[in-house]
């Protein structure tokens, strides 16, 4: 179960990574119709909250630390603030449907949110990694100069 929580971690990781490209495809998109971001809804309202489900599951029966399961949660909360974000950004316009300074500010913190989210899934996928691989039993810590562990 340890190589699974391993495997769909990635998975995770890797499904934020192409959010981001399917964002600037729908950036980049002309002209930018209501299509212009569907991949990246799709990604970002399906797969990503399956994938996160999945990685606070595999974590789970892997018999992670409590502590490691706990951080597997923090994913699925971001996905809800990125959602929210995104709502918030959406409806921030004006009379004419343009965007306001305001839903740009949310924009932009609906990006950092992405980014913060990213790191958070490095850090579970790393701990992972190390729960699946641990130190062989008797293995010594070996001194490459005074003072530093190798």
């Amino acid at each position: 179960m340890r190589k699974a929580f391993v495997v769909v971690t990635t998975l995770l990781l890797i499904a934020f990574a192409v959010q981001f490209v399917f964002a600037a495809v729908g950036a980049f998109t002309k002209p930018a119709g209501d299509g212009a971001y569907a991949l990246h809804s799709v990604n970002g309202t399906a797969v990503i909250p399956v994938l996160t489900l999945l990685t606070i599951l595999f974590a789970a029966l892997a018999r992670a630390p409590g502590r490691l399961i706990g951080l597997t949660t923090l994913p699925l909360g971001l996905v809800v603030v990125q959602a929210l974000t995104a709502m918030l950004a959406n409806g921030s316009t004006d009379a004419a449907s343009a965007s306001t300074p305001v839903g740009l500010t949310i924009a932009g913190l609906h990006a950092v949110n992405g980014i913060i989210a990213v790191h958070v899934v490095v850090g579970i996928l790393r701990a992972a990694r190390t729960l699946a691989d641990p130190a062989p039993a008797g293995a010594t810590q070996v001194t490459v100069r005074e003072g530093e562990p190798a």
